[in-house]
């Protein structure tokens, strides 16, 4: 088994109280890699909403309520630090730059990975929830499921499309949308939502409209946003959504509405308007997942779906070919995280952020600073 200097233990964020917002940074034993595994040398770890939601137990429809001590994250960059054996037909050698994302590993052999379709695997495990994260400075890692890394593409840039950046491009995929359409993304100016305009926008050539608060306008027409719309000018009684979905089919190209509107936002008021944002023929795509009790889409009714001929497509995260399309984007410069990075131990004042819904693009954690 090749190896580098490997130490006996290693820093990591645990959530130390599940249920709440709080985390705490510890010492623990640094795991050697069984076959087919690679240590990985974590450098960066992004934090996503789905982090939060796993911490808080907020997200209902998860199997079992999150565990004290669980090692969270699930964007992690870092170079492999050592080879178990039988990892060799996986191309790898130590020092080699790999990402680790939301799935930590699938079987390859079920039929929605036979499809292609990772996160439905019957028997995948989650990076952050029941098995050890990202929120660490070495973590194991499926040889055949890690991520390569480009040359050109910097570690903490790289580490939020791990999730967010392979989400949003294999969710713009399964739109339907075509070059010209215009495509809509509420919460725009998110973790998501700002890579989905990118990508939409100067990848895959749609005609971008965000919808977000007033102070993220800004922001959001630097993404290449052609049309923006502030959430706060709209009331949330009828009245106001009826303006909104108005103003949003005005600036649509053929003013009949959305070809496509890619949901980015856990807000059920945002799937409540989606719908009525679409053209005939169009497709919603769910994205953002709501918390706590589950609410249906209104205006989901069979007469609506039938007579527009509309699409609901759920979307979970992408594979692993959608995962090097979407780092080969970020290496011709398509797309570029807009972060800030913190240490570790800055992680609960992050999600305290989160919560509150003022965080701007994406934060990442640099493993190598407590």
């Amino acid at each position: 088994m090749a190896t580098v200097d490997v130490p006996t233990h290693h820093k990591a964020i645990i959530y130390d109280k599940p249920g709440e917002i709080s985390t705490k940074v510890e010492t623990i034993e640094t795991p050697k890699p069984g076959f087919g595994e690679v240590l990985v040398n974590l450098t960066h770890s992004g934090v996503c909403h789905s982090d939060q939601a796993v911490m808080t137990n907020r997200w209902t429809w998860l199997p079992a309520p999150t565990q004290a001590g669980q090692v969270g994250g699930h964007e992690g960059v870092g170079k492999v630090a050592a080879l178990g054996p039988g990892s060799e037909g996986a191309g790898l050698k130590v020092g080699d730059r790999v990402g680790i994302k939301w799935m930590a590993g699938v079987c390859g052999n079920c039929m929605p990975c036979l499809a292609g379709r990772d996160a439905c695997c019957t028997s995948g495990k989650i990076s952050g929830y029941y098995t050890p994260g990202t929120f660490q400075q070495y973590a194991l890692a499926p040889a055949h499921y890690v991520t390569p890394i480009p040359d050109g593409v910097p570690s903490d840039l790289a580490a939020p499309l791990l999730c967010g950046g392979v989400t949003v491009y294999s969710a713009l995929k399964k739109s339907g949308a075509q070059p010209g359409d215009t495509v809509v993304i509420p919460g725009a100016g998110g973790g998501l939502g700002h890579l989905a305009m990118q990508i939409g926008g100067k990848g895959m050539g749609f005609r971008m409209v965000g919808i977000d608060s007033g102070e993220k306008e800004d922001f959001v027409r630097s993404l290449g946003a052609e049309e923006f719309f502030n959430i706060s000018n709209y009331s949330r009684d009828e009245e106001g959504t009826k303006k909104l979905v108005a103003d949003v089919k005005a600036s649509s190209s053929d003013g009949l509405g959305a070809a496509a509107v890619v949901v980015c936002t856990a807000s059920n008021a945002a799937y409540a308007q989606a719908l009525k944002f679409l053209r005939f023929g169009g497709t919603l795509v769910c994205v953002g997942v709501p918390e706590g009790k589950p609410e249906p889409i209104a205006s989901a009714d069979p007469g609506t779906m039938l007579v527009q001929e509309l699409r609901i497509v759920g979307s979970a995260v992408g594979n692993r070919k959608d995962a090097i399309e979407t780092m080969n984007m970020a290496a011709r410069g398509i797309v570029k995280t807009h972060f800030t990075t913190e240490p570790m131990s800055k992680l609960t004042d992050v999600f305290n952020a989160m919560d509150k819904m003022t965080l701007k693009g994406r934060v990442v954690i640099d493993l190598s600073k407590e």
